[in-house]
């Protein structure tokens, strides 16, 4: 039997023609056009988002919620335009948590805060919300939960407890590995011998209020500060040039906020600094040796350390820590570097924030 190209079946498209296949494109065409602009045209307006989800939700949620989903959906219909995005209660977080959302969800300054706080805690939480207006709520749930708990954690006691702001959910451990900042570290080690000079330049012109230093805690401490409270002390800076443009150099300094300072410690033979808490376990101390002698000791959440001269410590000192020099009377004074780097699980966005919210101006 032969078979000619007759007999054979066409494809539908050479069946059309040219000018039929065009035309079904351009149908295809207007057909995706039209549902580009029903979908751009159901988009939820800027301003009405939270109140019609909200309202629907809780419509869809009446039966199987009971009177908590009444009272939400009542509050929703009341207000429909004004978005709704309050504090949670202690039952309605439990709820989050278990729906993977906890601490996550944000708040508005309308949201009520605890009671018991402080006055300190109720500063930290508008600056809060000041922040989340200019910027973004996006990446604040710890900061916005630390915040509330703060209150509970100065109610008891623990082997790490920051009197000041403590932020959930950070691992931490008294002292850190080197490569938790290893940039860091070999900057500062690498420039010891220039830091060591500097300092001693400034030892030998005195101890005095008048030439840059301070007096912290008990006697037996002094501080030749560089950065104080996240800012430059300009003068003490042009008297230790090298030290100032290493500080500068690292990655993690925490220069912008009144949670992070840098500067010479002296502790002298005899003294000890009792125990005591950081302000806050966002941040490391970094101690450089400068001067060690010996039976100087730094005890941190109850593990001790000696510095060792040109070398880098990295301390949380939010853990209970206390300081002894007990070296003879005249083996002079231990002396450091102190510089206080960012946790190293502490987000970009939120050191963002805390630089915003303990800004020095503020």
């Amino acid at each position: 039997m032969h078979w000619t190209m007759n007999t054979l079946p066409l494809p539908p498209y050479m069946e059309l023609g040219v000018q039929s296949l065009s035309g079904l494109l351009w149908t295809v065409l207007l057909l995706f056009l039209w549902h580009c602009y029903r979908m751009g045209s159901d988009l939820p307006i800027p301003g009405h988002t939270h109140g019609k989800l909200k309202s629907s939700s809780r419509r869809s949620m009446k039966s199987c919620v009971g009177t908590k989903c009444n009272a939400r959906s009542k509050l929703s219909r009341s207000d429909p335009i004004t978005p709704f995005i309050s504090m949670e209660t202690e039952e309605e977080e439990e709820e989050d948590e278990e729906q993977g959302r906890g601490y996550l969800t944000p708040v508005l300054s309308h949201a009520l805060f605890p009671a018991q706080a402080s006055a300190e805690a109720k500063k930290l939480y508008m600056a809060l919300q000041e922040y989340a207006k200019r910027y973004s709520w996006v990446g604040m749930g710890r900061i916005h939960k630390g915040l509330r708990e703060q209150v509970r954690l100065n109610d008891h006691s623990a082997i790490q407890k920051p009197h000041l702001f403590f932020l959930p959910d950070v691992p931490s451990v008294p002292f850190f590995p080197r490569d938790a900042h290893r940039h860091d570290i070999e900057v500062l080690e690498a420039n010891y011998l220039a830091i060591l000079a500097e300092f001693q330049a400034v030892y030998q012109r005195g101890i005095d209020s008048k030439l840059g230093w301070t007096s912290v805690g008990p006697k037996g401490q002094a501080v030749f500060p560089l950065y104080s409270a996240g800012v430059c002390v300009a003068g003490n800076c042009r008297s230790c040039p090298s030290s100032y443009r290493t500080l500068l150099s690292l990655r993690t300094f925490i220069n912008s906020n009144s949670l992070g300072s840098a500067g010479f410690w002296l502790l002298w033979p005899g003294a000890t600094l009792g125990s005591s808490y950081g302000p806050t376990n966002t941040r490391l101390r970094c101690h450089l040796g400068l001067q060690t002698p010996p039976l100087c000791e730094l005890v941190v959440g109850g593990e001790p350390q000696c510095w060792s001269e040109g070398h880098c410590l990295l301390v949380d000192d939010s853990f209970l820590h206390t300081v002894s020099h007990n070296g003879p009377p005249d083996s002079g004074p231990r002396v450091i570097l102190s510089v206080d780097l960012w946790h190293p699980n502490v987000a970009a966005a939120e050191r963002q924030a805390l630089d915003f919210i303990f800004s020095p101006d503020l």
